[in-house]
C-alpha cells in the first residue's frame, strides 16, 4: 500500500526523500529505465542510487523487469525499473455545492477512475458521502482497502487547510464522518484551491510557477500559485476573488458585501442578467447553446460578464504578477464568447509592460479537477505544496 505518511523531518530524512522523489519522478515521466539511465538522468552517485533503488524496490514502490526487446550485444537482458501501479491508490473527493466528484490514481499517477453525480443543494452530508462511496465502489477500478488517505475539497474558506485539523463553516462533522466511513486520514481544503493545484500540477498551467486560477461556477473563487507554491494565505483564506467588489451599488452578496464579482459572474447571476436582457433559454445548458448559436442577449451578457471578470483579474495581476491565468468552471464552457472579452478587459487595465507576460488559458481538467487536486494533496509530492503541513502517521504523531 502506498504510504503518504512520513517520519518526522530531519536533514537526512529530507535528503533521502528528495532522492526518492527524484527517482520516482523520472520513472513517472520517462517510463521504465535501467539503473544506468537513472544514474545519468538523476545525477546521483552509483552508491546513493543503489541504496535509493533498493529501498523503493523493497517497499514495493518500484518493480524490476527485463523487457524482451531489450538485449545487450552479448545477449544479456537489460533489467528495467518501473513504477509499481499496484503499490497503492489515492482518492480525491470534491463536495461541490450541487454535485459530488471523485477521482482515483494509482502510484504511477495513472487515473484509474473518475465519476460525478449531481444532487440537490440541501442534501445532507451522510447522503453526499453515500454518493461518493457508491461512485468509487462502482468504478470497478478502485480498491477502497488500498487507500492511505482521502483528499477532500469543500466549498468556502478553510482554516488550517491541507491537514487533519482543517475546518470550514457548515461542514457539520464531515471529516469525522469520512474517517469513520473509509477508515483513513482525511485532508481537507477549499475545493477551488484544489482545482488550482490540479491545473498547476497536471493541467493548463503545468508549465508555470506563477498561476492565477479563477473558477466560475455556482460560486466564484480561485487559487494562487506564487513562487512555485500553492498560496493559502493566513488561516487559509486566499483566493476569494469572487468577493472583490465590482459595483459598490450592486446586489447584496452572501458574504455580507455588496456588488461582489460573485453577484455578477456566478451561474445564477449570469442567468439572472440573461433573463433581464430578454433571453428565453432555460438553465445553463440552454444559455450556452444560445450563445453558441449567436443569440444576441446571451452574447451581450457574456461580454459584460467578461468585462467584470477582466477588471478583477487585472487588479489581482497588478498585485501578484502571474504568468498564466487559468479560467475554469461551468461558465468557461462558453469559450471565446466569454474569454475574449475577459482578455480584452484584462489587457486594457494592465500596465503596458505587463501585458505581454500574461497568458490567459481555459482550464483543461473539467469537473473532476478539484478531486484530482485532493489527490495531489494526499500524495504531497508536488513542490507546489511546500508551504502545506506534511501528513504524519498516527504512530509517529
Amino acid at each position: 500500500m502506498l504510504s503518504c505518511m512520513h517520519e518526522h523531518d530531519g536533514p537526512l530524512t529530507r535528503l533521502r526523500r528528495s532522492h526518492e522523489q527524484a527517482v520516482l519522478e523520472l520513472l513517472r515521466k520517462h517510463g521504465p529505465l535501467s539503473r544506468a539511465e537513472l544514474g545519468d538522468r538523476s545525477g546521483l552517485s552509483r552508491t546513493t542510487l543503489h541504496d535509493i533503488v533498493a529501498g523503493l524496490v523493497g517497499n514495493g514502490s518500484v518493480v524490476t523487469g527485463t523487457p524482451h526487446v531489450e538485449v545487450r550485444k552479448r545477449g544479456r537482458p537489460v533489467e528495467k525499473l518501473s513504477l509499481n501501479p499496484a503499490a497503492g491508490e489515492a482518492v480525491g473527493i470534491d463536495f461541490a455545492r450541487r454535485a459530488v466528484h471523485v477521482a482515483a490514481v494509482n502510484f504511477a499517477h495513472e487515473v484509474i477512475g473518475s465519476a460525478s453525480e449531481a444532487h440537490a443543494a440541501d442534501l445532507s452530508w451522510p447522503e453526499r458521502i453515500d454518493i461518493a462511496e457508491r461512485l468509487l465502489a462502482t468504478s470497478g477500478a478502485v480498491h477502497l482497502d488500498a487507500l492511505s488517505a482521502l483528499g477532500v475539497g469543500v466549498v468556502g474558506p478553510i482554516t488550517d487547510p491541507g491537514s487533519e485539523n482543517a475546518h470550514a463553516q457548515g461542514i457539520d462533522g464531515l471529516p469525522d464522518l469520512l474517517r469513520k466511513r473509509f477508515g483513513v486520514p482525511v485532508l481537507l481544503d477549499n475545493n477551488t484551491r484544489l482545482a488550482a493545484l490540479a491545473e498547476a500540477v497536471w493541467g493548463a498551467a503545468a508549465d508555470s510557477s506563477e498561476v492565477l486560477y479563477l473558477r466560475l461556477s455556482h460560486g466564484v473563487g480561485g487559487g494562487l500559485v506564487v513562487g512555485g507554491a500553492l498560496h493559502r494565505g493566513r488561516n487559509g483564506l486566499s483566493g476569494e476573488f469572487g468577493h472583490i467588489t465590482v459595483d459598490p451599488a450592486g446586489r447584496p452578496c452572501e458574504c455580507g458585501g455588496t456588488g461582489c464579482l460573485e453577484t455578477r459572474a456566478s451561474l445564477d447571476a449570469v442567468l439572472f442578467r440573461y433573463r433581464e436582457a430578454g433571453g428565453r433559454a432555460d438553465g445553463l445548458a440552454g444559455f450556452l447553446d444560445a450563445a453558441a448559436g449567436g443569440e444576441r442577449p446571451a452574447l451581450d451578457v457574456l461580454d459584460r460578464v467578461g468585462i467584470d471578470i477582466g477588471g478583477v483579474l487585472a487588479a489581482v495581476c497588478q498585485a501578484v504578477g502571474p504568468g498564466v491565468i487559468v479560467v475554469g468552471g461551468e461558465l468557461a464552457e462558453a469559450g471565446p464568447a466569454l474569454l475574449e472579452p475577459v482578455e480584452r478587459a484584462l489587457r486594457q487595465q494592465l500596465m503596458p509592460m505587463v501585458r505581454p507576460h500574461v497568458d490567459v488559458r481555459r482550464a483543461t481538467l473539467g469537473e473532476t479537477g478539484s478531486a484530482l487536486g485532493g489527490i495531489a494533496l494526499v500524495l504531497h509530492e508536488s513542490p507546489l505544496l511546500s508551504h502545506y503541513p506534511q501528513p504524519v502517521s498516527e504512530e509517529n504523531a
